[in-house]
């Protein structure tokens, strides 16, 4: 995440956001709709595979069963990751979400892209006997319709998150670290392009009477695949590790903390997203020297307020009292 912060917490340029809504159920949602989609899409394009013996037809099938599991997990991942903190999780549930979004990338590698690459690599090798393909245009016309419905439906949700934190779509669906609408939204679009491929390859084995076009569209949608699942795969493991809020992000934390009186410098700065709407802020602060103790309290208090103020998804704050680095090079109390 370069300059975009999570949902909620802002504008690009660390500015007061219009408000602090959740979408959670708004990405739940999302999810849902690619799931039943995908689902339905995958029964038909098995009985179309297996009637008209296209090998491309059982790789998008697997493709959309892989993205069937894929989304079964982001729903799995959104409900953990939403239960409160408690004394065994004192920081929350958040990170599970990327936890199982990972798994869902390598569902999708394994379940869709080395089936299709299989598949594909065996069928320009041993061949194929081509079936009557009606049946299998008719499916991947359905299945483009729907998967064009929940495609629209996850670009409604980055259209308007992007618009709200005033930062471009693409730019938004890149560094969003609501890792379950983008999934969704790579995952339709990859299928809309592995359903162009699939049709190519009946196409072609129609209109030539070989099997090779079949093979080659097979073995180009699991590459795909590979391409999608790396990219999420990416983006999860980065959070899991540990992403920091953006740089135009940590400037606006410590405008707000040097804006509290008794705040005299800010000597270390630690930010985590730990969600798409769960930020934490950790700071060695250096307090004025004569500040008595219910003055450092109050700052404290003050500068948590200013932060959840500013960046509504701001969850925790810990500041810890330090000395100056004058005091400390003079040996001071």
């Amino acid at each position: 995440m370069s300059d975009v912060e999570a949902n909620g917490t802002g504008s690009a340029d660390g500015t007061n956001s219009t408000d602090g809504t959740d979408s959670g159920g708004e990405s739940t949602f999302t999810v849902i709709v690619a799931a039943a989609a995908n689902l339905g899409i995958a029964v038909a394009k098995a009985a179309a595979g297996l009637i008209s013996g296209s090998s491309a037809m059982l790789s998008e099938a697997a493709h959309s069963v892989a993205d069937t599991v894929t989304e079964v997990m982001l729903l799995a991942a959104l409900k953990r990751s939403g239960k409160p903190a408690d004394e065994e999780h004192p920081l929350g549930y958040g990170p599970e979400r990327y936890i199982w979004a990972m798994l869902a990338s390598i569902a999708t590698f394994v379940g869709g892209a080395v089936f299709s690459i299989y598949d594909g690599v065996h069928t320009l090798v041993a061949g194929e006997e081509l079936g009557d393909p009606l049946v299998s245009y008719i499916v991947l016309a359905v299945a483009f319709l729907l998967e064009g419905y929940s495609l629209r439906t996850g670009v409604k949700q980055v259209r308007r998150e992007a618009s709200r934190l005033r930062v471009p779509d693409a730019y938004y669906l890149r560094h969003t670290p609501d890792t379950a609408v983008k999934a969704v939204v790579m995952e339709d679009s990859a299928a809309l392009a592995g359903l162009l491929l699939a049709a190519g390859g009946l196409l072609g084995g129609q209109l030539t009477g070989s099997g090779v076009w079949d093979g080659i569209a097979s073995c180009l949608i699991g590459l795909l695949l590979v391409y999608v699942a790396w990219v999420l795969g990416r983006s999860n493991a980065q959070l899991l590790i540990g992403r920091p809020l953006p740089a135009a992000v940590r400037r606006g934390v410590r405008e707000e903390l040097l804006a509290v009186p008794q705040i005299v410098d800010v000597l270390e700065l630690t930010t985590l997203i730990q969600g798409p709407t769960e930020l934490l802020i950790a700071a060695k602060v250096d307090f004025r020297d004569m500040a008595t103790a219910a003055e450092v309290e109050g700052a404290c208090e003050e500068a948590e307020a200013r932060l959840c103020e500013r960046f509504p998804s701001v969850r925790r704050v810990y500041l810890d009292p330090t000395p100056g680095r004058a005091r400390r090079a003079g040996g001071g109390p």
